[in-house]
């Protein structure tokens, strides 16, 4: 069975939030980790909401530090100290982020029961986080401030040793950790049993890539190729379209073109402007150029990579 992974809408409004939609934030999970995508406002009252695991979350990626992506941030930091928590967090952001967070700390004269690590992102296609099963890298977006998005990809799993091969076969102990690698079997007598007949195929690698805010590019089209799901902002409709470009953000159709032409799997809008309360006219006008586009929708969970 193959490990979760999905992401959370927890807001998905532009700058202002409505009545009805929180600014960004999502809550990513990968198998057993839970990684918070940016961190507006409301987002520790969002995930008690929605009884999401507060407490296992320990790296946050903050897109930019334009206020509804990270204002968040100090409340859900001093929530954490309320409550005691003694293991580490780490926070992936541009430049500055520490700053703001430490001149809180030093005015309210806080010394938090955990240690706060800073990463400060500073160019795209940088490695930010990776382990055995999963890769972090940053997507540089075209804003008015440095921002960043991020891509999520699962590592190349091994093989699977087939059960009737192992009895078949007598297949030692010692041999498998090689075989799930691609070795071939090495029988007592010599004979050598291809990988092929002993194996099968790990299910092939997802990912995720969360573009926040940015205007129309290109230059990330490369790195995004072929992404299971792309959530990319899409902040107007096509008619707002000097406006979009005065204010560096995307509209539905330039949203869509980047999914097209970065031949992603599924598109995912959203950072929808306050303007709008009906969202229906958004997915009509993003699904005329790539028919495979959902709405981030508050409190919705998004599998990645499912066959749907």
């Amino acid at each position: 069975m193959r490990v979760q992974f999905n992401t959370r809408i927890l807001g998905c409004s532009a700058a202002l939030p409505t009545s009805l939609r929180h600014t960004t934030v999502q809550l990513l999970r990968h198998d057993s980790s839970h990684f918070l995508l940016d961190c507006a406002e409301g987002t520790q009252m969002q995930l008690r909401r929605l009884k999401l695991p507060l407490m296992k979350i320990d790296r946050i990626f903050i897109s930019h530090l334009h206020g509804d992506h990270y204002l968040g941030l100090p409340g859900l930091l001093f929530t954490y100290h309320l409550l005691g928590r003694d293991k580490d967090i780490h926070i992936y952001s541009p430049p500055g982020l520490d700053k703001i967070i430490e001149i809180q700390n030093e005015i309210s004269r806080l010394r938090p029961s955990f240690e706060v690590i800073y990463h400060e992102i500073n160019k795209g296609g940088e490695v930010l986080y990776s382990d055995s099963s999963l890769s972090v890298e940053s997507i540089e977006m075209e804003h008015r401030i440095p921002t960043y998005g991020f891509l999520f990809r699962e590592s190349e799993a091994e093989r699977n040793i087939r059960k009737d091969s192992i009895s078949r076969y007598n297949i030692p102990v010692s041999q498998m950790p090689g075989i799930k690698k691609g070795d071939d079997l090495k029988m007592p007598g010599g004979q050598i049993i291809p990988n092929e007949k002993i194996t099968t195929p790990p299910s092939k690698p997802r990912s995720y890539a969360f573009c926040s805010d940015t205007g129309y590019t290109e230059s990330y089209l490369e790195q995004i190729a072929g992404t299971d799901l792309l959530y990319h902002e899409a902040t107007f409709m096509a008619d707002k379209a000097e406006i979009a470009k005065e204010k560096t953000h995307c509209t539905t159709i330039e949203a869509a073109t980047i999914a097209k032409k970065a031949g992603v799997k599924k598109l995912m809008i959203g950072h929808y402007s306050a303007r709008y309360k009906e969202l229906g006219s958004f997915l009509k006008e993003a699904e005329s150029v790539f028919p495979n586009t959902i709405l981030a929708r508050e409190g919705e969970l998004v599998e990645i990579g499912s066959e749907e």
